[in-house]
């Protein structure tokens, strides 16, 4: 048993991977998670409730205040674009012992957490495997997926096994692999690779399932991150881009990536955390980036397109 025992977890966010596990830990034990938001959306989200696979949440939303109890476990599940107003919410719940576990996408939240809060009980962190889908407060997924974690440096340290120890406990699917860093650059790579794509061509799983020239066109954002992160110390090489390709085949045919989800609901994307992200280390690299500027500079076109960008 680790000494650090976690009762609970505070999320941050409600989006998709957030509110499937929100709902996850709430038909373990309600008293197991608690969800962090300002009192516009409390109002909203008791009003009208968060909806997971047809059934309707209540969770406890806790209000950010001054002189709030310190949380356990703060997992933060908000867009990158979101994670700065994400900081401020969580900061009264951020006490001298709390776990903040990130599952945003990109490589760039935790070093902007440790900016914020210290690194000392920072994990690093990802969701894969998932298929869940957002429209308004409704979420549905055949595939929750699983939480990816560790330390950077400490595979085994008491805040990991305490966590381990917790999603053991609530049943929440995971995997602590010995280098966090490597296994996050591969999805990013991913992420580089489909998320993109998808979100241009407007396709769902299937198209990359089935069309070869959409698989190659995944393929090529992808391979722009291998040099990249070889430069950055991290030992990507060509099997892991094939790797995930049956992750990909595996996905349901008609389900869709959190980028397509995001244009075809006109939200603003995360191209920062992904194409952008690989330019820019490309340039200090000095590595060519084609495919990744294409994407980017598509990506934030198809952004200005919006009616209303949200």
């Amino acid at each position: 048993m680790p000494e650090r025992m976690i009762k609970r977890a505070h999320i941050s966010g409600l989006g998709a991977i957030g509110s499937v596990f929100a709902s996850f830990l709430y038909e373990h034990d309600r008293e197991s998670v608690k969800v962090i938001v300002d009192a516009e959306r409390a109002r909203r989200y008791q009003a009208q409730g968060i909806t997971v696979n047809g059934k309707r949440y209540d969770f406890d939303y806790v209000i950010s205040q001054p002189s709030v109890e310190p949380a356990d476990l703060i997992l933060i599940a908000v867009k990158g674009h979101h994670l700065g107003e994400s900081i401020e919410a969580i900061r009264p719940f951020v006490g001298e012992n709390t776990i903040l576990l990130s599952l945003l996408n990109g490589i760039t939240s935790e070093d902007i957490l440790a900016r914020e809060f210290g690194d000392a009980h920072i994990l690093h962190g990802f969701v894969v495997g998932t298929d869940a889908t957002r429209e308004g407060l409704s979420t549905r997924y055949s595939n929750k997926g699983k939480i990816v974690f560790g330390h950077k440096n400490k595979p085994d340290s008491e805040d990991v096994q305490a966590v381990k120890a917790f999603f053991d406990w609530t049943g929440v699917p995971y995997a602590n692999p010995s280098d966090i860093l490597k296994e996050q650059w591969w999805k990013f790579l991913l992420n580089v690779g489909i998320n993109q794509t998808s979100a241009v061509l407007r396709a769902p799983y299937w198209i990359f399932q089935n069309i070869q020239e959409a698989r190659d066109l995944m393929m090529s954002a992808a391979r722009e991150v291998l040099p990249i992160a070889q430069k950055e110390g991290i030992n990507l090489k060509e099997e892991d881009i094939a790797n995930f390709l049956p992750l990909v085949d595996t996905m349901a045919p008609d389900g869709k990536t959190s980028m397509l989800q995001d244009v075809e609901a006109g939200r603003k994307t995360e191209v920062e955390l992904f194409a952008q992200t690989v330019v820019e280390l490309g340039r200090k690299h000095g590595i060519p980036t084609p495919v990744n500027e294409m994407l980017y500079r598509m990506l934030r076109i198809i952004e200005q397109t919006y009616p209303n960008l949200s």
